[in-house]
């Protein structure tokens, strides 16, 4: 089946990455760190303070109650860390105590995205989290640098927005293609006006330092940390710039480091077309299910309405329509969890049986943490482009482009069109990356444990082969299931591993498989 290429702004970088855990039952955990064997680890000398930052690593912080038994402060870092004593920025700090007297010390989480809320994980984090982890640790969440709480990338308003995510360009033909290269235009332009110096400035290897900062005014002599997706990135390149500093650390859902976008979103097409087969096969042996024949047959119904709405945007019961990226969006988001796979047969049914789009529109707006009143949670879309320009060297030219949507549509012919042209956008942007991908190995790091899930299709399994392979300490735990992300909905065997490695120190056998 050949499809008409279309892309909108919403998707036209790395398809965001943030974790998507159903939550876990923490009395279902085998809790493989026992009460008794938990506590502050050894005494550690602090790492000795980089020259010239001590003023920023000396601050103190000043945490107030924010409610529901929450702790928050602000922490200042610099705007250009090769300028430490110009401008500074501020990241939000989100704590939840220990329940334990004793607690191991602090747990800083990362979301994924880019563009994620820390903040708003740790809030979750008696859902996702073992009841044995969140008594043994001060789980921290933070909001990196561009994002949410902390100084953010601001762009265009939330009304602007709704349109940028729901607008559909035809770039099989050279208007359409001109069209949405005008509209990255205005967005970069909107992007630099609004948000000034800082959006030079949202790159991972900046968002790292911020990160040893955390540690060392969080008294920590070594970071402990659980990053997920995205947050995989930003802790591998941690563990590069600060080895030494690496303490419990665990990167659950890998992403690759030394790969260039072109090679992201092929492994992210490659990963959503399994799922939907996945998908497509399981609602197919179940009751209720809106498609028919054989697998093959059933993805291509959910091509032919991913088709239809390029041309005919489906209704929704608001003055809102879902049009192709809306409904990109929504039948995305449930693979990755297949406990949500029973909302997408819902959705489905809906839009295929009823003309009904009000299902998907609704789980492509909790994806993008948009409100029923129209305003957004946070800021994690423009974050996300943000970060991912500044991070990813935009990869040849037109001619190139268009033989890599070729591919793509080849890869996946249900969601490859949608993830083509991410380079348009960044091609724009008013800012190029310092530096380029490049393999990590966090060489002296005490062990580092990568989680990967075999059905994964955000972040693919390989991905997390690869970067525990290029961990000089990387230490490999298979997960065989659907849907992105292991930890907090996985069940007994990744909550044993990975509560025994942080709050006990005992890591994993590489190689695990669960």
């Amino acid at each position: 089946m050949s499809r008409i290429l279309r892309a909108s702004l919403a998707l036209v970088t790395v398809t965001a990455l943030v974790a998507c855990s159903a939550s876990e039952d923490p009395d279902d955990a085998d809790g493989a760190a026992a009460e008794e064997s938990r506590g502050p680890r050894t005494e550690e000398p602090m790492p000795e303070v980089p020259a010239g930052l001590e003023d920023i690593y000396g601050q103190s912080l000043s945490w107030e109650e924010c409610g529901n038994g929450f702790d928050c402060t602000d922490v200042t870092v610099p705007l250009d860390w090769e300028e430490p004593d110009a401008e500074s920025i501020t990241l939000a700090v989100k704590r939840r105590a220990a329940g334990d007297e004793e607690p191991v010390g602090s747990l800083l989480i990362n979301p994924g995205g880019p563009g994620g809320s820390g903040v708003q994980l740790v809030e979750a984090a008696p859902l996702m989290f073992s009841a044995d982890l969140v008594d043994g640790y001060d789980v921290v969440g933070f909001d990196p640098r561009g994002v949410g709480a902390s100084t953010p990338v601001d762009c265009v308003s939330d009304a602007e927005l709704d349109k940028i995510r729901a607008e559909d360009f035809d770039t099989s033909t050279e208007d359409g293609l001109a069209a949405f290269a005008a509209a990255a235009d205005e967005l970069a332009a909107a992007c630099e006006k609004n948000s000034g110096d800082l959006l030079a400035h949202v790159d991972t290897i900046s968002a790292a330092r911020d990160l040893d900062v955390l540690r060392h005014v969080l008294e920590e002599p070594r970071l402990d940390y659980l990053g997920y997706s995205y947050g995989t990135h930003l802790g591998a390149v941690y563990a590069e710039l600060f080895p030494d500093n690496v303490g419990r650390m665990v990167l659950d859902g890998a992403m690759d480091p030394s790969l260039g976008s072109d090679e992201i979103v092929r492994g992210q097409a490659e990963g959503f077309e399994r799922a939907i087969r996945a998908y497509a096969e399981d609602c197919l042996a179940g009751g209720g299910c809106p498609l028919s024949g054989n697998v093959d047959t059933a993805v291509g119904q959910v091509q032919d309405l991913l088709e239809l709405a390029s041309h005919t945007p489906l209704e929704t019961g608001t003055d809102r329509t879902l049009t192709a990226p809306l409904m990109f969006s929504g039948i995305i988001m449930p693979l990755y969890d297949d406990a949500y796979w029973m909302l997408l047969t819902s959705a489905l049914d809906a839009a295929m049986n009823q003309q009904d789009g009000s299902q998907l529109l609704f789980l492509a707006d909790l994806a993008a943490e948009r409100e029923e009143d129209g305003t957004y949670l946070t800021n994690s879309n423009e974050a996300n482009i943000a970060i991912n320009c500044i991070d990813y060297p935009v990869e040849g030219g037109i001619e190139e482009w268009r033989e890599q949507a070729a591919a793509l549509e080849t890869i996946s012919p249900t969601f490859g069109p949608a993830l083509a042209y991410g380079d348009v956008t960044c091609a724009a942007w008013p800012h190029e990356p310092r530096v380029g991908p490049a393999a990590v190995t966090a060489a002296g790091a005490e062990p580092i444990v990568v989680i990967g899930t075999t059905g994964d299709p955000a972040t693919p399994y390989a991905w997390s082969e690869q970067l525990a392979e290029q961990l000089e300490s990387g230490v490999l735990v298979t997960y065989e299931g659907e849907g992105h992300t292991a930890y907090g909905r996985a069940g007994d065997c990744v909550t044993g591993a990975v509560d025994g490695f942080l709050l006990e120190g005992t890591v994993p056998e590489d190689g695990l498989v669960c």
